[in-house]
């Protein structure tokens, strides 16, 4: 009982205050919000629960296909809107639990390493349903995204001179911007891990002394990053429909409101900035790989063509000595220099000179030795 009140936690949100309530009140508070955070597989158990506190708190209730969607575990970025409420779910990205577990002494360990930290990597949807004063948020068992804002909100109520900057939400889209820009900025630790261990696989691959044989880890990076660069631009769409949808809000005559509404607008051009450096990155990760492949084929293929070069210029010069010997080895009595003492030195000589000849030549021309090209 224990763990499952801890996976649905309810926080009033005053404009000095931040208090952690350990009962469900039957109505609002007369001022700031109520912020409910459920882990998913809470909200299924207690739905009829949470969707009675809603309707007493607001006078409405989620839609079943809202609800539908907030328990969906594979459900992509995107937004939606009621006359009561918006909705948005919007895919974290981050490291999973084990994904610097393994280190990478060698080729095999470099593999290893980038397998579990792509199989790690934590795409798991958080959902947001932003009521006037309510916000409801849906999240993953193990997502820590609550917790932190939990105890970073905490500690700003508590304090009694917050620092300036730091102050607490004033509403509940403050508050949902804030945690969707935390779980972009996230991703700075992922980048970190994929851009190390894409780097190792890459050096592999341009090692002219390793036998690169990792190609199922390199196909499964790529699929990640296409993964990714979708997940993002889901994310994308998602906030800038949720930017459209709050410039469509009615204006407020209140300059405190018109206020908040433009704070609520440089959050969410903010979000969206960011949503934009990381899809850039991954890109950039991504046409990475790609040119690494490239180059790691156009590798191969020089040393192909200087081994093809060499063998050639051995042809080239064999082919002569090849004539001079079969020539003196036909079975004629009348050829020239095989009666004679000196005619074993005289063609060994010629063949000498030949082939010297030949090599000079070659190495001249670079065709063969170090500065071949």
């Amino acid at each position: 009982m224990a763990a499952q009140a801890r996976a649905a936690r309810l926080f009033h949100v005053g404009s000095d205050s931040f208090v952690e309530l350990d009962t469900w009140p039957a109505a609002l508070p007369d001022s700031g919000f109520l912020w409910l955070g459920i882990a998913r597989p809470a909200l299924e158990m207690r739905l009829p629960e949470v969707q009675g506190a809603l309707h007493g708190w607001t006078g409405a209730q989620l839609f079943e296909l809202h609800s539908s969607d907030l328990l969906n575990n594979h459900l992509p970025s995107h937004y939606d809107y009621t006359s009561s409420y918006d909705l948005l779910v919007f895919r974290r990205l981050a490291a999973g639990v084990g994904a610097e577990s393994v280190e990478a002494p060698g080729s095999s360990g470099t593999a290893a390493s980038a397998r579990q930290t792509l199989a790690s990597v934590d795409t798991s949807p958080v959902g947001f349903a932003v009521f006037d004063r309510v916000l409801l948020t849906v999240h993953p068992a193990d997502c820590p995204v609550g917790e932190y804002f939990a105890q970073r909100l905490l500690t700003l109520g508590a304090a009694s001179d917050p620092r300036a900057g730091a102050r607490l939400p004033g509403n509940p889209a403050d508050l949902m911007l804030r945690m969707v820009n935390h779980m972009v900025d996230s991703y700075l630790d992922l980048r970190r891990l994929l851009t190390r261990q894409l780097g190792q696989l890459q050096q592999q691959l341009l090692d002219p002394g390793n036998r690169f044989n990792d190609w199922q880890v390199l196909l499964d990076s790529r699929n990640t990053l296409h993964s990714l660069e979708d997940i993002c631009e889901d994310q994308r769409a998602a906030v800038q429909e949720w930017i459209d949808a709050l410039d469509e809000w009615p204006d407020d005559p209140d300059p405190h409101a018109r206020r908040e509404r433009e704070l609520l607008r440089v959050r969410s051009r903010d979000v969206q900035e960011h949503v934009e450096r990381v899809l850039t990155h991954v890109r950039r990760l991504e046409q990475s790989v790609e040119n690494a492949v490239q180059m790691h084929f156009s590798a191969l293929a020089h040393r192909t063509n200087d081994i093809m070069r060499t063998l050639t210029v051995l042809t080239a010069i064999f082919l002569p000595l090849n004539l001079i010997t079969g020539f003196f080895g036909m079975n004629f009595d009348s050829l020239p220099l095989i009666h004679t003492a000196t005619g074993l030195w005289v063609a060994l000589a010629t063949m000498v000179v030949i082939g010297a000849t030949l090599v000079a030549y070659f190495w001249r021309k670079r065709y063969i030795g170090r500065g071949m090209r």
